[in-house]
């Protein structure tokens, strides 16, 4: 099997995770134990999950992690959308990460039938 790092799901999990360390470096400081960390556990928790699910030994264990993975970036979409409304982020921004957090999605979609139709080596 090869790295984690070989998934494109990976990648472009681990992507969306970097754009929102960078934006909320902007947030306001009383936002650092609120939308802020929020934010980026639910961020991180996708690729994290993605990673964690992908060594577990049963097809229903693999689906659970990518059930969390695809939990956690639903929870990066509402904080998005939260964030522009506090002006904590632009419209222009929040429509520019709107197609990255897409691809996640489908990308996450696409991995979990990849699992159930059980082609993928241990």
């Amino acid at each position: 099997m090869s790295s984690f790092e070989s998934l494109l799901v990976w990648q472009k999990a681990h992507e969306l995770t970097l754009k929102i360390y960078e934006i909320t470096k902007l947030f306001p400081k009383e936002e650092i134990f609120g939308i802020t960390s929020q934010i980026r556990r639910a961020a991180s928790s996708v690729p994290a999950n993605i990673v964690e699910g992908r060594k577990k030994k049963t097809v229903p264990h693999r689906l659970t992690y990518i059930s969390h993975s695809v939990g956690s970036l639903e929870e990066v979409k509402y904080f998005l959308l939260l964030s522009r409304d506090l002006n904590y982020i632009s419209n222009e921004l929040y429509e520019n990460l709107k197609p990255l957090t897409d691809d996640v999605g489908k990308l996450l979609n696409g991995y979990e039938k990849f699992i159930k139709n059980d082609n993928y080596q241990s």
